[in-house]
């Protein structure tokens, strides 16, 4: 039986015990109040990798025969480095692979650690519950951000989110500071800082009401993910690709799918699909569960 850990980092730590894709136990979290949103981002690198550390120490319960421990979080992360992490800017340059696996030798866990986008784990996560492990699958995270996910794990930056989906030299709203970015117009920062006036579910509610501004904005965000996601099918293939996140609840599914359909018009191409799917930390820490015993396997 592999056993392997499982952990995400977001606005909190979750970590779990995975033993054959399966959870054993409940999924801890650090910190246990949710109200403690910046208790990440507020702590220094080390004082993040020995509380990544202890949580993993406490997930596996005295188990020190480990298949691989996985460790996803937001940013861009190359041969165990994180290259660049906006929501967590402590962990830039951080050799977390490398110094996460030395803390965890001093407390008698030898596993090897991978670390990974969250957004692929929460796919590997969603590959793993959905029984399609010999099948490539993608999601969307609509969040602050606009996660990309691909399973199984292949070479490559995919920083789907900042794919380029307008010529508009208005479009400057993505955090990275790029034009016309997806994230620029579907992201939840972006969206607060297009409508000074309005929050998001504001908008997509006078959308529904039939304000014209709030009803075009609709249009283009729904433009925005079905551009995305058409490159991604033109790219890659066709295929079944997720929808999750807190924004997820925007989605108009008929709308998405006939702006899909002007999109994509070759028929070998045609046979992908979209689902909405819930996100949850048990999945995600799955996900990176499993792509790190897949990591230690090849």
């Amino acid at each position: 039986m592999a056993k392997t850990i499982g952990v995400t980092l977001s606005e909190r730590i979750s970590t779990g015990l995975v033993v054959d894709h399966k959870l054993v136990g409940p999924v801890r979290c650090f910190p246990e109040d949710r109200e403690e949103r910046d208790a990440l981002v507020e702590m220094h690198t080390e004082a993040l990798l020995e509380t990544i550390c202890k949580q993993i120490v406490q997930a596996a319960d005295g188990e020190t025969n480990l298949t691989a421990v996985g460790v996803a979080l937001p940013g861009l992360v190359k041969n165990g480095v994180v290259e660049e992490a906006p929501n967590l800017p402590q962990l830039k340059g951080a050799r977390i692979e490398e110094r996460l696996a030395i803390q965890l030798r001093g407390h008698g866990i030898e596993a090897p650690v991978t670390v990974l986008n969250d957004a692929d784990g929460m796919a590997a996560g969603l590959a793993s519950a959905h029984g399609r492990l010999d099948s490539m699958i993608r999601v969307w995270t609509l969040g602050v951000g606009i996660g990309y996910g691909r399973y199984p794990y292949a070479q490559g930056v995919w920083e789907g989110g900042h794919s380029v989906v307008t010529l508009d030299e208005k479009e400057r709203y993505c955090g990275c500071g790029g034009r016309g970015h997806m994230e620029g117009i579907m992201g939840h920062r972006a969206m607060r800082l297009r409508f000074l006036d309005m929050e998001p579910d504001e908008v997509f509610e006078a959308a529904k009401n039939g304000d014209a501004r709030c009803q075009d904005f609709k249009r283009l965000w729904h433009k925005a993910l079905a551009a995305a996601s058409a490159t991604s099918i033109h790219m890659a293939g066709p295929g079944r690709i997720y929808l999750s996140g807190f924004n997820v609840r925007f989605v108009d599914l008929p709308m998405l799918k006939d702006y899909m359909q002007q999109m994509v018009k070759m028929s070998p191409l045609q046979s992908y699909s979209l689902e909405i799917v819930e996100d949850s930390p048990e999945i995600r820490v799955i996900g990176a569960a499993v792509s790190a015993e897949q990591a230690a396997a090849r």
